[in-house]
């Protein structure tokens, strides 16, 4: 579960954003919806450790993370969250499956093999394993970055605008294949938007102004 509680925070130099409490049950899925500048990525990013909270607390499965250190920040982060962000920040000389082996690395976790095609295959492009990013499709990309968020079996996984750019066929394959693997995998998931279409997907919705 996700509960915030009295949460705010301020740019340099800009106006105070106070977001109305929230609470995220376990397994559950959650809009953030709004237009830009409305501070639903900065909510999101808030929930996610990247912003340290200024004012209000953050609790995930009963665990205040405002009040980690950065080190504790980094390793909670790690084996708790996927992140999918606008712009996927994959390495693109590398190939798919050095990538993947990248997400428990760098969260001291072990590497598995065969977890990435098990991910991979979920995803239909295990057959892109040996692919480098820079060669593939923008949908593979995006379901390879998907395929990351999920790898080490988060228990929240975080999404930023991951349909805006889509037509409506890659907008309806992308947020299917982001509701699946959440479910598949037992995980809250927690959208920032401002695509209207996935209105009809998730109910659970908040909106930001």
């Amino acid at each position: 579960m996700i509960r915030t509680t009295s949460l705010a925070y301020a740019y340099a130099s800009a106006q105070e954003i106070l977001f109305t409490d929230l609470t995220v049950e376990t397994g559950s899925q959650m809009l953030l919806l709004g237009e830009s500048g409305s501070g639903k990525t900065t909510l999101l990013h808030l929930l996610g450790g990247l912003l340290r909270s200024q004012k209000g607390s953050i609790e995930v499965n009963g665990t205040d993370i405002t009040k980690f250190s950065e080190h504790q920040l980094d390793r909670f982060r790690g084996s708790h969250y996927g992140f999918i962000f606008q712009r996927n920040h994959l390495i693109q000389a590398l190939t798919v499956e050095k990538n993947l082996l990248m997400a428990p690395f760098l969260a001291g976790l072990n590497q598995s093999k065969t977890r990435t095609d098990e991910v991979l295959n979920e995803l239909g492009i295990v057959d892109k394993k040996h692919s480098r990013i820079q060669d593939l499709s923008l949908g593979q990309a995006q379901r390879v970055a998907i395929a990351r968020a999920v790898l080490n079996k988060p228990a929240v996984i975080l999404a930023d605008e991951p349909t805006s750019a889509l037509d409506d066929r890659n907008c309806d394959r992308v947020s299917n294949l982001l509701l699946t693997v959440a479910n598949q995998n037992k995980a809250t998931l927690i959208i920032a938007t401002h695509d209207q279409r996935l209105k009809d997907k998730i109910k659970n919705q908040i909106q930001l102004t």
